[in-house]
């Protein structure tokens, strides 16, 4: 058995660049058709679908705002017209507004928790809706998978970002929550819990000097690559992880396990 995808819909969030590109891209290599979702940047999902269909594989852009109700399901729906289904959600959008916590306006906690959280909520939801009304489909062995985008910040505090920490504390009870609530009708809930990846929210902290000190929170030895947490994704969604719901994959190079206790404190 592989890995594969073949004859699977999936929709991936903020798939224009970063984590969801990898994903998308890796994805559709393995047989599905991707809806590319973004939310602003269309040039950026349009060559992404580009790049798929030059290798062969079908992907198209959809525009949508995670955390707009009407939008999602717009997003749902286009791209069952499309495919004529939907089997896998990957919810990635996510974003980050910093700020120490007595400096933080409503409106940076607000943005944060909509499209974090929310717009997890809102599209795992859907794909709930999506996955019952659709039945069995002889795709994959489960009626649907959903992969929620975590972080490391589910279980590591973070100053200065108590609006994104809080929101992938809450998306670990969220999948849990879901998973327990579906896994009697075949359908599979997961998380991946990335640590420091090469990616644009992290440019900041993962090249030049700030690497160095990163790598010292990092036992592994370097930072990871958004195809690190892509071959993740791809493992939990496909049959290969067919016994596996309710549970959160770090893909972190240990940065989890509390470095700063490897000599003893």
């Amino acid at each position: 058995m592989e890995c594969r995808l073949d004859g699977q819909v999936a929709i991936v969030t903020g798939a224009s660049s970063g984590l969801g590109r990898g994903i998308a891209l890796l994805f559709a290599r393995a047989g599905a058709a991707v809806a590319v979702n973004y939310n602003s940047g269309a040039e950026a999902a349009e060559a992404v679908v580009r790049e798929i269909e030059a290798e062969g594989g079908r992907a198209f852009a959809a525009q949508a705002d995670v955390s707009d109700e009407a939008s999602v399901e717009r997003l749902f729906t286009e791209t069952v017209a499309r495919y004529g289904a939907v089997d896998v959600l990957v919810a990635n959008s996510g974003l980050q507004q910093d700020a120490a916590f007595a400096e933080m306006t409503l409106a940076q906690w607000d943005k944060v928790i909509s499209v974090n959280l929310t717009g997890q909520f809102l599209c795992a939801r859907e794909a709930l809706k999506r996955f019952r009304a659709q039945g069995e489909r002889g795709v994959s062995r489960a009626r649907g998978k959903i992969l929620c985008m975590s972080s490391v910040h589910q279980v590591i505090p973070w100053a200065g970002h108590a609006n994104y920490a809080a929101s992938k504390g809450g998306i670990h009870l969220l999948m849990q929550t879901l998973a327990q609530e579906v896994a009697g009708e075949r359908i599979r809930v997961n998380a991946i819990a990335p640590g420091a990846i090469h990616t644009r929210i992290n440019e900041k902290v993962t090249d030049g000097d700030g690497a160095k000190r990163l790598l010292a929170l990092i036992p592994y030895g370097r930072v990871g690559e958004p195809e690190d947490v892509a071959r993740a994704a791809l493992f939990l969604v496909s049959d290969m992880a067919d016994y596996v719901t309710g549970a959160t994959l770090f893909v972190d190079g240990g940065m989890a396990l509390y470095p700063g206790f490897r000599d003893n404190g």
